[in-house]
């Protein structure tokens, strides 16, 4: 006997919530409609229709894994960033809401420089699915975007999401270990905004995280070290060799961390004195910005 959609979606919603996830009734209609190629606007007018079984267990299949621990994200492929659709899998992050903070910033710093510049050159650190570089591209056109990261699998996520979105001929890929391109024929110049969303979670931390996180997201991209502060000591003491006079990072950070990076940007003293601790749409900090 079938089930009717309405049925299905309160099965679903009720296993996700027996099992702690966040928003229960949210997961049980992305993945149904995900499943149907439908808006999740659908279900108000077709509630009561039945889905066949042939369907119905597919569904039930998705709401397994989701019960599971893993991300909706993950099962359905795709992530809106920037009002932009990326794919992603768990060789990447999935791109949160908060990082927008970053590039929305960044993007303010590229408009400005293209006063005085042609084409501003970026350079995006750390680059995983690729949403900062390509939405800075999307964006800005004017800017010129060199995106690396150390992962090979995650470049290939980075390079479908710049087709995707159109500007493939505006994003260069490089895998690189930060600032230190891997194999031949690789070279990191200098930029006049260079962006980073680096991993920062303190390693005794992840394990603590959401499942959803410390079970599922790749952990070379969440784990900052002991205190969380690898990547930024690296960042900080080599961005100013690849950045022009006047150049900008921007990084972004836990909402803890403002003050010990601020405390690394002033005892490398290769960056002018103004330190700007940006917040989100909570009030938490999320990013720092300086220049060299």
């Amino acid at each position: 006997m079938s089930l009717l959609i309405k049925e299905l979606l309160s099965i679903a919603a009720n296993r996700f919530s027996a099992v702690g996830c966040m928003t229960p009734r949210l997961d049980a209609e992305v993945l149904l409609a995900h499943l149907l190629h439908v808006d999740k606007s659908f279900f108000f007018i077709h509630g009561s229709d039945p889905l066949d079984e042939r369907r119905s267990e597919l569904y039930f299949q998705l709401v397994d894994q989701r019960a599971s621990g893993i991300p909706v994200q993950y099962l359905t492929g795709i992530q809106e960033f920037m009002g932009l659709p990326f794919t992603v899998n768990e060789h990447v992050l999935i791109p949160r809401p908060d990082t927008e903070t970053l590039v929305e910033k960044a993007i303010q710093v590229i408009k400005a420089s293209k006063r005085v510049l042609h084409k501003p050159l970026v350079l995006d650190l750390c680059c995983g699915s690729g949403a900062i570089a390509v939405s800075l591209a999307h964006h800005c056109p004017e800017a010129q975007i060199l995106a690396v990261d150390i992962s090979a699998e995650a470049l290939a996520v980075a390079k479908e999401n710049a087709e995707r979105n159109g500007v493939k001929n505006r994003v260069r890929f490089l895998q690189a270990d930060l600032f230190a391109p891997q194999g031949k024929g690789g070279k990191i110049g200098k930029f006049d905004c260079i962006v980073s969303n680096p991993p920062y979670i303190p390693s005794a931390v992840i394990p603590t995280l959401q499942r959803e996180v410390a079970q599922h997201e790749p952990l070379l991209a969440l784990d900052g070290g002991a205190d969380g502060l690898d990547f930024y000591r690296r960042i900080i003491a080599e961005a100013p060799d690849h950045l022009r006079k006047g150049g900008t990072l921007l990084l972004e950070i836990g909402h803890d961390q403002a003050p010990a990076i601020k405390e690394l940007i002033a005892a490398s003293g290769r960056y002018q004195e103004e330190v700007t601790v940006i917040a989100d749409l909570a009030g938490h900090d999320r990013c720092i910005q300086c220049q060299a």
